[in-house]
């Protein structure tokens, strides 16, 4: 077990290392384009499966709540939470549009669509990332180092891995930093 143990930490540790490493200005300039958006009274949609859509909920809390500091709320959504919305799209049209029409219903243009899918093909995550950019949304990408979503996203993160865990590590992290230089840049601190 202890191996176990130390050769998780350790693959994780890499693969953030890695990621930073290589993406620090990317990260610099979404952080300034979610910042001019938010201060344009536009928001970010955010959606992905499984973990990637507890991920969602979780990152967009940090900008509605709060996140470092005291604040005034941000505006984000997860298309991730309304099971209502969710099961009626699935059941009336199929589960590949239950983010999509959420984006056109609640997206406009300006806005920041955050999708997030480890695999980088997730059919719901690309349908709704390719509609968000018919309607003048940003789109930023989580992934892995495979599939479509980077090559549709405007701002696209791919962790260099094919190991699920380990780039949604990554993914929070990224997420965290996001959440906390949004913060620090739109209330000037």
């Amino acid at each position: 077990m202890k191996d176990i143990i130390q050769h998780a930490v350790e693959e994780s540790i890499a693969a953030k290392q890695n990621f930073f490493k290589a993406n620090i200005k990317p990260i610099e300039s979404c952080a300034k384009t979610l910042v001019a958006a938010l201060k344009n009274n536009k928001k970010i949609l955010l959606f992905g499966n499984g973990g990637s859509a507890a991920d969602c909920q979780h990152i967009a809390a940090e900008f509605v709540n709060r996140f470092q500091m005291e604040r005034p709320p941000l505006a984000a959504i997860a298309l991730t939470c309304d099971t209502s919305i969710i099961t009626s799209i699935g059941n009336d049209y199929s589960f590949e549009d239950i983010f999509s029409k959420q984006v056109q219903a609640l997206g406009q243009k300006g806005d920041i669509a955050l999708g997030i899918s480890t695999s980088g093909d997730s059919p719901n995550v690309i349908k709704a990332a390719l509609e968000a950019k018919r309607m003048g949304l940003r789109v930023i990408g989580f992934s892995g180092n495979k599939g479509r979503l980077k090559e549709i996203s405007d701002i696209p993160f791919c962790v260099d891995s094919d190991t699920t865990a380990r780039i949604q590590e990554v993914h929070i992290l990224l997420a965290h930093i996001l959440c906390d230089l949004t913060e620090r840049g739109f209330f000037n601190e």
